[in-house]
């Protein structure tokens, strides 16, 4: 066979001989394959059926096209690697010290420090042997801010970094506290007048992800605050610029890669724009950290994978300075091995996977670059309502806090009927994985300057995605044995088995055992190895043709040998059956009935 010659000409143009596909041509194929789901639409409302909308209302369409693409350029940040921050909270200095070197030494180029948990006074222990002029310092006080940054400014040298991590604002979403900008505005004189290297200002985003809130508020909480620390600065004397270069920004970074690289594009173009309104110049200053909310006591190596991605979303929207949280951090006080996994996965993204080697990789994306600009307008949109309200401190009081509340009773429903799925939680739950301990403490970003719940004077609630379901597995281990349902498995392993694992999947969901009956349609048979069981709880399992022929008597049967309650797996209604289980049911409500008709006190 004889292959003819190519010229480099024909190799211009892949699609070159190829039909120009149309949007049309794409509705029409995805309306055919939705109406074998059931689905009765016309190919032009195929594109809406497969549209999802995020908590803050932006539309996530299945397709994107050129014409998507915004007209307004985007700040970026310059090519290069990112900081590779690390948070240290553990309160012996001898330790935290340590473990700083260790950080230095294996690829971290900044540090937190959480002084809520590290008492001020020991910064000069802490500290002993870092290089401040090559190793910036952040730091995280909340009411000891004043005195933190008096003990770290003692020991700042010519050419010092950082941040000295004043937020009053941010404190008071914490914790209730009175709005005072007062030391806020004197360290910020400070800095710019003796310490160029430093900033004074944290404007921190966290509070209000770890509410509940979702990433358009956070991003228009953020600016708000940014806007009103500006006033102030600049009402002290500051310049617009000088004003500028003291304020840093904190967010989160969560495993929904898109959303996170889109709120941090997002942020970039919004605080150009404060920048255009007020006359200045100031690119924003950008630390992104892996989400609190987001992380898991229960299977906590999955962690890992969460902050992966986060860190690879913050790498590529454009994050200046990155914190991974170790996998361990909401069990207590990290140990070294999930330290090291934390900064390792940072010097994989940037040294190996090459992430941080061109800017702004996600430009030109078509959903990305619309995303980012749908998110940066209902932000704005959001920012404009809290300045209507009186600025930051005002809206503190009543609208931001009824605002997000309302958005963390929409995500609890969904994390309640598992449409957010938390992998190893509420999904693929292990009921004999073995119990990971660490030392207790401060372990969590978003427990720093508050406390879990909301601190005790006030201020917005902390919350993890996970604590519904945990706190139910918590429950079930507590018992002398462990709580358990009975699965009454219908026909043949082929007929049963999907449902059969549905089921065992959210009962584990809960701590809750399962324990099947086997293959068989015999009603008798099935009773018998319910009444082995133990428990008055059971659930069929079958195919829908199968709970046509046997559910009632199935359900018949096991109600005479003492079934309290009886659960379905699948849709529809049959005689002798409670309720049914299914695909975005409330799992939640299953698990809470289930504990009470077992009698497990809750």
């Amino acid at each position: 066979m004889t292959v003819p010659p190519v010229e480099l000409d024909d190799l211009a143009d892949p699609a070159a001989g190829f039909p120009q596909a149309t949007r049309e041509q794409w509705r029409t194929l995805a309306a055919e394959v939705l109406r074998r789901s059931g689905w009765d639409g016309s190919p032009g409302e195929a594109e809406a059926a497969l549209t999802t909308t995020t908590y803050d209302g932006v539309a996530v369409a299945p397709l994107y096209d050129a014409a998507d693409l915004p007209a307004a350029p985007r700040p970026t940040r310059a090519p290069g690697p990112w900081d590779v921050r690390q948070r240290h909270a553990d309160p012996d200095p001898a330790v935290t010290r340590e473990a700083i070197h260790a950080d230095l030494e294996n690829g971290v180029t900044s540090l937190w420090l959480d002084l809520n948990a590290i008492d001020p006074a020991a910064l000069p222990a802490v500290l002993d042997g870092v290089l401040l002029d090559l190793a910036p310092v952040v730091l995280d006080a909340g009411p000891r801010t004043a005195e933190a940054a008096e003990a770290f400014l003692r020991l700042a040298v010519e050419g010092a970094a950082g941040n000295l991590g004043a937020d009053p604002l941010g404190l008071a979403a914490r914790t209730g506290a009175t709005v005072d900008t007062g030391a806020a505005v004197a360290l910020a004189r400070r800095c710019a007048v003796d310490h160029p290297g430093l900033r004074a200002i944290t404007v921190d985003a966290l509070p209000y992800h770890d509410a509940g809130g979702a990433d358009a508020e956070e991003l228009g909480c953020s600016v708000a605050t940014g806007v009103a620390y500006l006033r102030a600065l600049t009402g002290a004397g500051l310049t617009v610029e000088q004003a500028f270069g003291q304020l840093e920004f904190r967010y989160a970074a969560t495993a929904d890669q898109f959303l996170t690289i889109a709120k941090l594009r997002a942020a970039r173009r919004l605080w150009a724009r404060v920048a255009e309104v007020v006359g200045g110049l100031g690119a924003q200053l950008q630390h992104a950290v892996t989400s609190s909310a987001m992380m898991t006591v229960r299977d906590p190596w999955v962690n890992m994978l969460r902050t992966t991605v986060a860190c690879f979303a913050a790498g590529v929207g454009g994050a200046d300075a990155v914190t991974v949280q170790p996998f361990d951090a909401c069990l207590g006080l990290p140990d070294a091995f999930a330290r090291r996994i934390a900064r390792n996965t940072q010097a994989l993204l940037v040294e190996e996977a090459n992430v941080a080697r061109v800017a702004d990789p996600a430009g030109g994306s078509w959903y990305v670059e619309r995303l980012s600009d749908d998110l940066a307008a209902r932000a704005w949109e959001w920012f404009q309502e809290i300045e209507r309200a009186g600025g930051m401190a005002a809206a503190l009081e009543r609208l931001v806090p009824e605002r997000l509340a309302a958005t963390r009773a929409g995500r609890a429903d969904n994390l309640a009927h598992r449409r957010d799925p938390i992998t190893g939680v509420s999904e693929f739950p292990d009921l004999k994985e073995r119990p990971v301990s660490r030392r207790p403490g401060p372990g969590l970003a978003a427990t720093s300057g508050g406390a879990s719940g909301g601190a005790p004077g006030g201020g917005l609630p902390v919350t993890r995605y996970a604590e519904e379901f945990e706190a139910l597995r918590d429950l079930a281990d507590a018992q002398p044995s462990r709580p358990a349902v009975f699965l009454a498995t219908i026909g043949p392993v082929a007929a049963h088995t999907a449902r059969a694992a549905f089921a065992a999947n959210l009962f584990a969901a809960g701590g809750v055992a399962t324990v099947t009956s086997g293959p068989g349609t015999d009603p008798a048979a099935i009773a018998a190895a319910f009444r082995d069981c133990g428990t008055p709880v059971a659930c069929l399992c079958s195919s829908d043709r199968l709970y046509g022929e046997h559910a009632p008597a199935v359900a018949a049967a096991l109600r005479e040998a003492g079934a309290r309650t009886i659960w379905l797996a699948g849709k529809g209604e049959y005689e002798g059956v409670d309720a049914t289980l299914y695909a975005g049911c409330d799992a939640l409500g299953v698990l809470r009935a289930t504990f009470d008709e077992l009698g497990v006190d809750r």
